[in-house]
């Protein structure tokens, strides 16, 4: 792989980026809107549709733990088709699951899959585009955020259709299926390992490794604890399954725009904080609207909400890219980030569950993220760019 490439091959590369990023949220998003049919279809009890978001994003940290070191032995090439032909096979098993606990496997299968492609994706975008990395991780965000609208809206679209749910839930391994196909064309057979990475050992000696763990896993808690529950707290409040499930499109549809316009916007200084703490702003606002007042303005509390947790993804993936110069020290460094970080994001919608047991409602569950928004943004306090030489020193080439 080379940054020195054609306009017509970083024309390909940016396809592959938004193929890849349209089908790495559908999975989790699909099944969120259909957790009362599915649960009800399978026999389960509808808390136990938490295991179809905890169990993935659990995988999805514990993958990217791994693959600085699978890195460093297999090329891209390698990892992004065995990703992609594991989350198209996890998907079209769907189709077939006979009872909940084959559901939560295929839920495993996806998350291994995107745990490599999300892990590698960070590093691909600082290689090709070296000149464009903020608009670039801006546009990857806003297809990951745009793909989760997909889910949440076509979904229950296809299971009106076909009167089935596990056809919907299957529907996914179609697009991804095209991801496949750019992929096979676009990601030359010559890329070589990451011989450049670093061990993932020497960053986790690092306190600024676990500080963007912490604040990476508490942002995506946040997004966790929405798919899998917000369209069940409106339907408790009597929505019907579409009008949840437009409602969570169209959070997502606001997540997607936003993680591509705050980077972009951010991307004339170096300093992201000001513009994460915007992001956490909304965020604040809109958590404390679902637990205050749900029913006041909903649609726009999911446009507001979306924006805060959109902004929020794509800048803290800025963030880390932006502790080194090179991209596969920035690669390393960032799925490091998500290896520690989405387990800890993981946890978020079982606790969701728990305290809507034990409260009668997601009242309590909005009400702690609120709390976890303002713990991120005294975090992002220490975010300064003009520290991270000093940081990372050990590891940085003069």
């Amino acid at each position: 792989m080379t940054s020195s490439v054609s306009p017509r091959a970083q024309g390909l590369w940016l396809a592959f980026v938004i193929l890849v990023g349209l089908n790495l949220r559908p999975f989790l998003t699909s099944s969120g809107t259909l957790a009362r049919d599915v649960a009800e279809g399978l026999g389960m009890a509808l808390g136990d549709m938490a295991w179809l978001t905890l169990l993935p994003m659990m995988i999805m940290g514990l993958g990217a733990f791994c693959m600085p070191s699978v890195r460093r032995v297999l090329s891209v090439r390698h990892v992004v088709m065995v990703s992609l032909i594991i989350l198209c096979l996890g998907c079209a098993l769907r189709w077939i699951v006979p009872n909940g606990l084959s559901l939560i496997s295929t839920a495993l299968l996806c998350g291994a899959g995107v745990a490599m492609l999300q892990a590698v994706m960070p590093g691909i975008i600082k290689e090709q585009f070296p000149n464009h990395i903020a608009q670039v991780t801006g546009v990857y965000s806003a297809t990951l955020m745009g793909g989760g609208a997909l889910g949440a809206q076509i979904t229950p679209l296809v299971s009106a259709l076909s009167d089935s749910w596990r056809i919907a839930l299957a529907f996914w391994a179609l697009p991804i299926s095209v991801a496949l196909w750019i992929a096979w064309k676009v990601v030359p057979r010559a890329a070589r390992g990451a011989a450049g990475a670093l061990p993932s050992l020497e960053l986790l000696r690092r306190p600024r490794t676990w500080s963007l763990m912490l604040c990476f896993g508490l942002i995506n808690g946040g997004y966790a604890s929405l798919v899998t529950w917000l369209a069940t707290f409106y339907q408790d409040h009597g929505w019907s399954l579409a009008a949840s499930g437009t409602l969570v499109a169209l959070l997502s549809v606001a997540q997607a725009v936003a993680a591509f316009l705050l980077p972009t916007l951010a991307a004339r200084n170096k300093d992201r904080r000001a513009w994460i703490w915007l992001a956490l702003v909304f965020q604040l606002i809109g958590f404390a609207a679902f637990a205050w007042m749900p029913d006041t303005a909903p649609y726009w509390w999911g446009v507001i909400i979306g924006i805060g947790l959109g902004g929020c993804f794509s800048l803290v993936l800025l963030v880390a890219l932006d502790h080194f110069g090179d991209a596969a020290r920035a690669g390393t460094l960032s799925a490091l980030m998500q290896g520690g970080g989405f387990p800890i994001a993981s946890l978020f919608p079982m606790i969701s569950a728990w305290l809507r047991e034990y409260s009668g409602g997601f009242n309590a569950a909005w009400m702690l993220h609120c709390v976890l928004v303002l713990a991120v943004a005294v975090l992002a306090w220490r975010f300064q760019p003009a520290h991270y030489a000093r940081i990372m020193k050990d590891e940085r080439k003069a």
